[in-house]
């Protein structure tokens, strides 16, 4: 789980990136809070996906988690 700490964490790389450059430990360290933001984001989209359902023309509710197979992390 990613926290405001962390996001923060991004920011300030990102922003020291630009100005002075950045050592090999912190690109290491900003590409590893850089995936696991990706992975949260992706996380989140995905649970919402699959608690969406469908009314089709024939009136029938289709989940698409069900339909198009839930995928956990």
């Amino acid at each position: 789980m990613i926290t405001e700490k962390d996001i923060a964490r991004i920011n300030e790389l990102y922003h020291k990136s630009k100005g002075e450059g950045l050592t090999d430990a912190e690109k290491a360290e900003q590409t590893k809070l850089r995936r696991a933001y990706i992975d949260a984001i992706k996380g989140n989209v995905r649970a919402q996906l699959n608690n969406i359902d469908i009314v089709d023309e024939d009136g029938r509710v289709e989940n698409l988690g069900e339909k198009y197979g839930k995928v956990s992390k």
